[in-house]
């Protein structure tokens, strides 16, 4: 079994990677595959996970499965701003994002300092490349920070950018911390990925002038589509540099 999968995802590999079947076209059905290769619908699922896990082919519930069209790169900058959405800019990419009002609760009442129960706002944006979902933020501020106007859907990363600019007061001090994981399965189904393909996740806190948490976000990259730029500043000592 294991060699007829390989065997069969080597063909189709080869089909996909010399053009023979084109970025974004349906794959024949399942039925179909497992009959023109001779073998069980089990062993044709096990193929095309191999290639899912490396990208080329990706399954849409309902519709079948199909060639998966390249995604852009983006660079995540850190250190910029309250929220970096516009380091993800790029003219391909859009933008929806869902509002809900929510109370603090567990690792959020931590990182924001405040009582279980404390009015939060939380905005779920997923980017989009064409119809592919590319990645996806969770993006908390308190209550009173919220704009009154809501943020609309559809717009560019450097827009959406532009509208979280307006949420917070400029923040004094913000911390970001980088891992690279296992997507859990809603960050898998919604960024249509294998459970097996690793995530870059970033997590973004931000603190005003006087300490307070202005904002915390989670933010979640395919590992193949982001690298993720850090710039240290050295500051000289005047009083050495005089002496």
């Amino acid at each position: 079994m294991s060699s007829r999968r390989h065997d069969i995802a080597d063909d189709l590999r080869h089909q996909i990677t010399t053009g023979r079947i084109k970025a974004g076209e349906r794959l024949p059905s399942e039925a179909d595959l497992a009959r023109q290769y001779t073998v069980s619908t089990p062993t044709l699922r096990s193929a095309l996970a191999v290639l899912e896990r490396e990208g080329l082919v990706e399954k849409i519930h309902g519709k079948g499965n199909f060639v998966r069209r390249p995604l852009g790169k983006i660079v995540y900058v850190g250190g910029r701003g309250s929220l970096n959405l516009s380091t993800a800019a790029g003219a391909a990419l859009r933008v929806t994002v869902r509002r809900t009002a929510i109370r603090a609760d567990g690792q959020l009442t931590a990182l924001f300092r405040v009582p279980s129960g404390s009015p939060l706002t939380e905005y779920f944006c997923l980017s989009h490349e064409d119809e592919s979902p590319h990645s996806l933020a969770r993006i908390y501020v308190p209550h009173d920070l919220t704009p009154t106007a809501a943020l609309s859907d559809g717009h560019s990363c450097e827009g959406t950018a532009r509208g979280f600019a307006a949420l917070n007061p400029p923040a004094d001090e913000i911390r970001e911390t980088v891992c690279a994981r296992l997507p859990t399965p809603d960050e898998a189904s919604t960024l249509r990925i294998s459970s097996a393909t690793a995530v870059l996740a970033i997590t973004r806190f931000a603190a005003d002038s006087v300490g307070r948490v202005i904002e915390v976000a989670h933010l979640v990259f395919p590992g193949g589509r982001a690298d993720a730029v850090f710039t240290t500043h050295h500051v000289i000592n005047e009083r050495r540099t005089q002496g």
